[in-house]
């Protein structure tokens, strides 16, 4: 019986100091504040009072917060943050707006797909692209435009844009495809002469997979094309066919190329097997079709 009522008058001790503790965190205004949104009965929130400043600490540090870059919590991004389980209090560490918004902005890069393309590339902005060259006007209100009819369900043909080494134009069309990507519009950029090559050594895996796919996209980027060994199963069974797919279904297909049309068109006439002009001109009038040609003659921005 000794030991039992020893043990009662601890827990009521224990309690006491608890109310205490408690009611001297009251006496801090921002403190009282964060414990009335809770809307948490004192009985249950007295048990956790240490934890409570140190969750009210990171409260007020993100009301007054500019950005994650200014992030005084203990987890850059994040704010302790109690929650009632039954007869508990339970801490977790939630995302705030600033984190939320950073998640979001780059999670849709994984509706973009890339194939064999430079890291920066995935990071390409309509907002970075520079607009310093009037030469890039045309292309640029091109692909303005394009993001314009998508968003509001209006067929609207794709690009073929041909340049100079180094000009952009594979960033261009991947600023374009990013901002869609935010729309969860899914899409992929494609660096055709290495893709050609991977898809040939994939015959026995996933040849079919990686074919079906990059035929059915709801937006597609041929990059480089011309750049590619040409052979009559390239020309005519994988590229021939992927654009008459797209041209059936009415999919949105770019193209970046150092080679004009009139060019590649030459490229496509001189294979392994010899030379044909009427597949070569076949290939050319289905890209006619999906696309608009814009010509970008502008700077190397690759070395700047």
């Amino acid at each position: 019986m000794k030991q039992i009522r020893t043990l009662i008058q601890m827990t009521r001790e224990d309690k006491d100091k608890l109310m205490q503790a408690y009611a001297g965190a009251l006496s801090n205004d921002k403190f009282k504040k964060f414990i009335s949104l809770l809307k948490i009965e004192d009985d249950l929130l007295m048990k956790y009072t240490s934890r409570l400043e140190d969750a009210c600490l990171e409260y007020n540090n993100c009301s007054n917060c500019p950005g994650l870059s200014a992030c005084k919590n203990m987890e850059k991004g994040f704010v302790l943050t109690p929650e009632q389980r039954d007869k508990t209090l339970i801490f977790t560490y939630k995302a705030c707006h600033y984190k939320l918004k950073e998640d979001k902005d780059k999670g849709y890069l994984n509706n973009v797909y890339l194939f064999d393309i430079p890291k920066q590339i995935k990071m390409a902005s309509m907002k970075d692209i520079y607009k310093d060259d009037a030469n890039r006007k045309v292309i640029i209100t091109k692909l303005v435009t394009f993001l314009k009819d998508y968003k509001n369900k209006v067929t609207s043909k794709g690009c073929y844009l041909s340049g100079s080494f180094g000009c952009g134009k594979t960033y261009l069309i991947a600023a374009l495809f990013n901002e869609l990507a935010k729309e969860n519009v899914r899409s992929a950029i494609i660096y055709y002469p290495e893709f050609l090559r991977n898809l040939k050594e994939s015959f026995d895996t996933n040849y079919k997979e990686k074919y079906e796919t990059i035929k059915k996209i709801p937006l597609l980027l041929l990059d480089d094309i011309g750049a590619e060994n040409l052979t009559p199963w390239s020309r005519d069974e994988i590229l021939g066919s992927i654009l008459q797919y797209r041209m059936d279904e009415e999919l949105p297909t770019f193209f970046t190329s150092n080679l004009t049309l009139q060019e590649l068109e030459s490229h496509l006439s001189f294979s392994t097997s010899g030379v044909d002009k009427v597949k070569a001109r076949r290939i050319i009038e289905r890209i006619k079709q999906l696309t608009d040609e814009v010509q970008l003659v502008s700077k190397n921005r690759r070395d700047n």
